[in-house]
């Protein structure tokens, strides 16, 4: 069961991802432009993916909707193989500068979302435990 609700999920997340990225290059890439060419819809899938998987794994749900809309559905959402795409792309056209915020942008929020999912583990918790007393 949990299988399907992945596959489900990931097929979601994948048309989502798809959605935003094409609407993120039509109306988005004023942004990039002003930050060295940075690919702007990969980086707000990315955060907003971590965000949600780092709030879903915090708040800890049932397991078929962490297979649903964690694994499956931010699985096919978030684009951390073509992030790794594009930096190698960014050193070919030598924008190091591009280069290196992306790489460095994605290692703090990165450490953003551990620190976000401690939280809410720590939050939801709390609430558990006031609430039992």
């Amino acid at each position: 069961m949990n299988l399907l609700l992945a596959g489900l999920g990931a097929s979601l997340g994948a048309m989502l991802r798809y959605a935003i990225t094409n609407y993120g290059k039509r109306h988005w890439e004023w942004i990039g432009k002003r930050f060295s060419n940075l690919p702007i819809p990969t980086l707000f899938i990315n955060l907003t993916g971590a965000f949600i998987l780092g709030l879903i794994f915090g708040i800890g749900t049932s397991i078929f909707f962490y297979a649903l809309v964690g694994t499956g559905a931010l699985g096919g959402y978030t684009t951390f193989s073509t992030m790794n795409t594009e930096l190698v792309e960014l050193y070919k056209s030598e924008n190091y500068r591009g280069l290196a915020f992306y790489a460095i942008f994605f290692v703090f929020r990165r450490s953003d979302s551990s620190i976000f999912r401690i939280l809410c583990r720590q939050i939801s918790l709390s609430i558990l435990i006031v609430s039992v007393l």
